[in-house]
């Protein structure tokens, strides 16, 4: 697996109407992420899974929320198990393990929130 990352300057993007899907592209084989807001409060970022690409299970310290803007996909939290298409959306509490993985391609938005 190969996870590509994009940074931007968010200023870039501040103040316009932007359609999410168009703000990062499907790579074969890959996860491409895009960070859209790094602050202390907290962080959005946009990905891009391949079919079968996913994340392993981890935990963070800090309640995340994933929003699927397109595909579908499987997110894992402690021992449950959701499936998530386009529009639907789970939060993710701080310290419980989580893992997710491509059903189809797809793509999220996650908003971490560090205080």
């Amino acid at each position: 697996m190969e996870h590509k990352k994009q940074r931007v300057n968010a200023e870039k993007l501040a103040a316009q109407a932007l359609r999410l899907t168009d703000l990062v592209d499907y790579q074969e084989g890959a996860i491409v992420s895009r960070t859209l807001i790094d602050k202390k409060a907290g962080t959005l970022t946009l990905f891009a899974f391949d079919k079968e690409q996913g994340l392993s299970e981890h935990t963070a310290p800090f309640d995340a929320v994933v929003y699927v803007i397109d595909g579908e996909a499987e997110v894992f939290i402690a021992d449950k198990s959701l499936r998530l298409k386009e529009g639907e959306m789970v939060i993710m509490p701080a310290n419980k393990p989580h893992a997710l993985k491509a059903i189809s391609r797809f793509k999220m938005l996650l908003i971490m929130i560090r205080s």
